[in-house]
Parts: structure tokens; C-alpha cells; sequence
């Protein structure tokens, strides 16, 4: 596969001790409607991986990360050969009061990670790529919350 061939990338995106998740919609086509997703989404023209998830997480959470706060990066390869880039990024737990929730899914919510782990509601193969994030960093994953979802304006 061409290093530069992907069709989008996600982050992992922890605001304090929580994960930032999307409830996905239910338009029609969609994979995983209904599903916990994380911020981003599909390449637009020659963007690198970073440019894109940098720009999905601005449209769909209405916050601005930089390159610095992408702080680990994944590659995953699809059973049909697409690949889709993963990051984690940390911000402080004041930035969910800055959330701008766009206009794709029906709302977010900030859970614990194991909490995600543990669901049947979130995307199978993004719970693979937290669990490799947080065995990279040793994290505890005993503590499960749930917070209620946030609407949009």
C-alpha cells in the first residue's frame, strides 16, 4: 500500500480522565449507525492524516488541536485493503465546556475509557485501537462512568 494512500483518520480525543465519543445518526448507508464513534472522518484532496483528523475534530466538536497535542498514531487496515489513520490527543477537562457540536450525529458524551471498552454500542475495531493506545501507556482501565449525551445548538 502507497504510505500516503488512506481514506481518513480518528481520534481518540481525552478531555481530562474522559473520551470524547459521537453518537453516530442513522443515515441511511452509514456503517455503524447509532455507534459511539470518535471525532473525524473522511480525507479531503492531498491531506496528510494529521490535516485531516485536525480538520474533522474543528467541524465536528468545534475545537482547534494542533499537531503537538497528537500525542500517539496508528495505522488500520480494513479487511478490504482501505487504511484509516488513528490518533489520541489530551486537552484539559475546561475544553468541554468550548465543544461546538456539529451537525453530523445526534449528540456526545464524555465517558471513561473502559466504559467504552465495555460497550456493545461502540465500533468494534475503534475499542481495538483504544485498547492499544492505553496498553502503550500503561493505563489503569478499572473505573467505568457514563455521562449523559450533549445536544448541538
Amino acid at each position: 500500500m502507497q504510505q500516503d494512500a488512506f481514506i481518513g483518520a480518528k481520534v481518540m480525543l481525552f478531555v481530562g480522565d474522559r473520551l470524547l465519543v459521537i453518537r453516530r445518526d442513522h443515515t441511511p448507508g452509514i456503517p455503524f449507525p447509532g455507534f459511539l464513534d470518535f471525532p473525524g472522518g473522511g480525507r479531503e484532496g492531498a491531506e496528510t492524516p494529521e490535516d485531516c483528523v485536525l480538520r474533522e475534530a474543528e467541524e465536528e466538536i468545534g475545537l482547534r488541536l494542533n499537531r503537538h497535542q497528537l500525542v500517539w498514531r496508528q495505522p488500520y487496515d480494513s479487511a478490504d485493503g482501505q487504511r484509516s489513520w488513528f490518533f489520541a490527543a489530551h486537552v484539559a477537562i475546561a475544553a468541554a465546556g468550548q465543544v461546538k457540536f456539529g451537525d453530523e450525529g445526534v449528540g456526545w458524551t464524555l465517558i471513561l475509557p473502559p466504559d467504552y471498552l465495555g460497550r456493545a454500542d461502540a465500533i468494534p475495531h475503534f475499542q481495538w485501537m483504544l485498547r492499544q493506545y492505553l496498553a502503550s501507556k500503561g493505563n489503569d482501565n478499572s473505573r467505568l462512568a457514563d455521562s449523559d449525551l450533549k445536544k448541538g445548538p
